[in-house]
């Protein structure tokens, strides 16, 4: 009896093993994968990565040498209609004539379950499209048939190039749940690669090592005695030693957007790779990217870097005008960028690199980051003025963690003045001298200088952007608020407002700002500063609300902020393991001013109190007081610093629901 259990628990236990195995060739989607009504593990998900298989290798081409193919498999569910999107594939490669990339897809199919039966629709010719991205990138997309909610989807792609240096980064990780992911990397002894896995969830490593052989064929036209030629094929055979590098990850979640999170592919678990040695038989090992000065320097002689700003001829006559009659750094610099920003409006594209110039883009008034802002730094040098180019990297595009050309898609200007720098991009029209646009606040950007040598610039703002805000109002009887408020706003705050009204109505900025502040009426309304970006820009208007206060068993509640009090701590998580990232250090501040109804007494009033976090790093204050009719309350936030790392979310999260649960205290108002 004991042998037959043991032998029904072994066949149960392979048949439950057994169908819930997963077949991970393309064409054998199962019936249980189509039956799966939401994901085991995260019912929220609107669609999975039931698998993803990657193949990264270094094959020999007589014509070539050495180049790179990356073949991706994978197989994902649809959960949800809002799952859609996943159906859809883009693959990217580079246009340029001497690194030309090839994509090619196959065995795109569509799957659904159709009468307890497997229906199969594949991808016809209409769905598959070829984009021109810019000058440098293409892209091939292609549009999955008959997608429906639970259906499963299926594609390989090829990506053929003849760069070996940069490999394509792997995301193990996604905004949807991924039930397996693999990435094979092959690479023959001839190549060093620095390899970076980034993310808290580490991928199962393994390393196996292989014998190959290149065949390299040759022919030779000998002439006999006679005259007579003849060709005598030959073949070669070199043996090399492979490397093959395994990684899995399984059962990985889904990426959460946090608030306040920088980009979240920055703490994504996945794999960075660059080349940084060749040793060929019988050569001296090459060193490649060795460092961020070697980068740099290479980036620096680029024939649409570098020498793009040395080019002066074309804006020279139109300057000296700008310039006639400024003698300080300050003015020089206020003047050209405000010059620049009026001359060239940005079209849109990034880059380090210059497109069709700065001459070109000067006389066509538009042009991408780097024509905008190399002419920008060309002006300033002109000017007299130590000026160099900042590489950057956008927000969008990530931080990179070891030195490589791809690790930037940005350029602004910086002046060195002693220890003294001031950043600068013209791209945008609110921009001013260190106050530069949110894409660009991302960490460090390396300076480039002309002598070749560079320095890592710190791109987060040090002075704190300021809201203040003064609000007098009064409360009548029957609770109506009647108020006045003046908003000045400066530096980032200032900014982001700016962009936010930009080429909006007033009347229909005003209804949507009655609508947020709990359906106030506005009145008297007026802007002051919105186009001298020198100075804050200021709002003020009259409002009258009916909605701001409560009438309860003959007393008055009031919160003091109004419309400004927030409901809800924005830090919900338990632990955090991306570093909040504010983008810019800020304070808010709060003058209140209230009038209380005649026949009224305060009979309860906000206790004053300052809340501390973590020493200086955020510093809350409330300070109440009363005289008569008349209640006087301050309140201040200030966060000193851009980003607070993860070993001090939960200080900050504390923070933020002590100063939430005091903002939500009321003012109680009694009959005398």
């Amino acid at each position: 009896m004991k042998t037959k259990f043991l032998l029904t628990s072994a066949i149960l236990f392979l048949t439950v093993f057994n169908s819930n195995a997963q077949d991970f060739r393309l064409g054998k989607v199962s019936i249980e994968e189509l039956k799966q009504k939401v994901h085991p593990k995260d019912s929220s998900a609107v669609a999975a990565v039931l698998f993803e298989k990657a193949e990264n290798k270094m094959v020999f081409s007589q014509s070539n040498g050495f180049e790179t193919e990356l073949v991706v498999r994978a197989r994902i569910k649809i959960y949800k209609k809002e799952g859609y999107e996943w159906a859809n594939k883009k693959v990217r490669y580079y246009l340029d004539s001497n690194l030309r990339e090839r994509v090619s897809f196959a065995e795109v199919a569509t799957y659904n379950l159709v009468d307890g039966k497997i229906e199969k629709t594949k991808l016809k010719s209409d769905g598959e499209f070829d984009e021109e991205v810019n000058k440098y990138w293409g892209q091939k997309k292609i549009v999955m048939p008959n997608v429906k909610e639970g259906a499963v989807i299926e594609y390989q792609y090829t990506l053929y190039s003849p760069s070996i240096g940069n490999p394509r980064d792997w995301y193990f990780q996604s905004d949807i749940p991924v039930n397996y992911s693999e990435y094979i990397s092959c690479v023959p002894e001839y190549f060093v690669f620095n390899t970076n896995v980034k993310g808290f969830i580490r991928p199962k490593i393994t390393v196996e090592k292989a014998n190959k052989v290149i065949v390299i064929d040759s022919k030779e036209r000998v002439v006999g005695r006679m005259g007579v030629a003849t060709t005598n094929f030959n073949s070669d055979n070199i043996n090399y030693v492979e490397t093959r590098t395994t990684y899995l990850a399984e059962n990985m979640p889904a990426i959460k957007e946090e608030a306040f999170v920088n980009n979240v592919r920055n703490y994504t678990t996945s794999l960075e790779q660059e080349l940084s040695m060749t040793k060929y038989p019988n050569a001296m090992p090459k060193m490649f990217s060795t460092n961020w000065e070697a980068v740099v320097k290479t980036i620096y002689e680029y024939d649409d870097f570098g020498s793009e700003l040395n080019k002066t001829g074309y804006f020279e006559d139109d300057l000296k005008v700008v310039l006639a009659g400024l003698n300080t750094q300050d003015e020089k610099i206020n003047a050209i960028l405000k010059f620049v920003k009026s001359a060239v409006k940005w079209n849109d594209y990034y880059g380090y690199s210059c497109n069709d110039g700065v001459r070109k883009a000067y006389k066509d008034k538009t042009g991408n980051i780097a024509e905008i802002n190399l002419m920008l730094t060309a002006m300033l040098r002109y000017a007299g003025l130590n000026a160099n180019p900042v590489l950057v990297s956008t927000r969008s595009n990530g931080i990179s963690f070891f030195p490589n050309r791809t690790a930037f898609n940005y350029v602004i200007a910086a002046v060195e003045n002693g220890d003294d720098m001031i950043l600068l991009d013209g791209s945008d029209p609110f921009s001013v001298p260190n106050v530069l646009p949110f894409r660009a606040l991302n960490w460090l950007g390396r300076l480039v200088r002309k002598d070749g040598t560079s320095a890592s610039v710190d791109l987060m703002p040090k002075k704190a952007s300021v809201e203040l805000n003064a609000l007098n109002y009064s409360i009548n009887d029957k609770g109506e608020v009647l108020g006045k408020l003046r908003c000045q706003k400066t530096a980032h705050n200032a900014m982001l407002f700016r962009e936010e009204i930009k080429g909006v109505k007033e009347d229909t900025y005003l209804e949507k700002l009655e609508n947020a502040n709990n359906k106030i009426e506005i009145n008297e309304y007026s802007l002051q500063n919105e186009k001298d970006f020198s100075l804050p820009v200021i709002e003020t208007y009259s409002f009258v609300g009916n909605n701001l206060s409560e009438l309860i068993g003959g007393k008055i509640y009031v919160n003091p902020m109004l419309f400004f009090t927030k409901k809800q701590n924005p830090f919900k998580q338990e632990n955090r393991e991306y570093p909040v990232d504010y983008g810019f250090p800020f304070q808010d501040k709060y003058a209140i001013n209230i009038q209380i109804p005649e026949g009224y007494k305060v009979e309860n009033l906000p206790q004053s109190i300052t809340l501390t976090m973590n020493g200086n790093l955020g510093v809350f204050r409330y300070l109440t007081s009363s005289n008569g009719n008349s209640i006087q309350i301050s309140i201040s936030n200030q966060i000193n610093s851009s980003i607070v790392l993860s070993e001090d979310y939960v200080a900050l999260k504390s923070y933020y629901q002590k100063m939430i649960e005091k903002q939500n205290e009321k003012i109680i108002l009694t009959k005398i």
